[in-house]
């Protein structure tokens, strides 16, 4: 980091990693709870081996924010760690750089198989979480492994049986069994947009029936006589008269 800017893994950064006495010797704060920590880290992305979680924690100890990521696993340089975990930082939590002593704590949760004791890939995590926590001004938490064993606290000893690296397939599974008909589902995709959930739908006002009228049946109109024609009836009546 060269004035504010990332320039890439440098030769004094030696091997960017940290053992576990040197990690005790941070003086890191300990979790409160941290049985119902992971429970709820565990319950909000059900990471699998392979997946590590950023927990952002308010002076209260409270969850603020977290998010999940997975990397490659030939990946071993705590650099390419730190960036990574700084990235979702950003993306989740905006910076506290501008006080002038820290107040919330990024705290680490790395999902994997093996032991669940320290291990050097656990040192290059230690390292990216202690860098990135400063880079964002933040405090530098706890770390913590997810093994087939259960959950551990590396550096305090705490640990607990569940959840497991393998708890991720007891959690919730949503399928799709069946699908109703096209024309239904365009359907109601054109209903949902026209009226959204929560929207009033607008009522239509009924139509008033007019009744029907009755029916007048048709007269012939009268046959219309001549001036001629009444004249020649007269000349006949005169004369049947006489």
């Amino acid at each position: 980091m060269i004035n504010g800017i990332d320039r890439g893994p440098s030769r004094i950064d030696g091997a960017r990693s940290i053992d576990l006495p040197s990690w005790n010797d941070l003086g890191v704060p300990l979790l409160r709870t941290p049985r119902e920590f992971v429970a709820e880290l565990h319950q909000r992305h059900l990471p699998q081996p392979g997946t590590t979680v950023v927990a952002v924690l308010d002076p209260e100890h409270r969850v603020t924010a977290s998010a999940s990521l997975a990397t490659r696993p030939h990946i071993t340089d705590g650099w390419h760690h730190r960036n990574a975990l700084l990235a979702q930082l950003r993306r989740v939590v905006p910076h506290d750089l501008r006080l002038s002593v820290p107040v919330r704590t990024a705290v680490l949760l790395r999902c994997r198989e093996g032991t669940p004791e320290w291990t050097e890939q656990d040192g290059a995590w230690m390292w990216a979480l202690r860098d990135a926590a400063e880079l964002h001004g933040l405090r530098c938490g706890s770390y913590l492994t997810l093994t087939p064993a259960g959950w551990h606290s590396i550096g305090d000893g705490r640990r607990g049986r569940n959840p497991h690296s393998g708890s991720w397939a007891d959690g919730p599974i949503h399928t799709v069994t069946e699908l109703p008909p096209r024309p239904v589902r365009e359907l109601a995709r054109e209903l949902g947009r026209q009226h959204p959930v929560g929207a009033a739908v607008p009522v239509v006002p009924a139509v008033p029936v007019v009744p029907a009228l009755p029916v007048v049946p048709v007269v012939p109109a009268a046959p219309v006589a001549t001036v001629g024609t009444v004249t020649a009836l007269n000349s006949v009546r005169r004369a049947a008269g006489s």
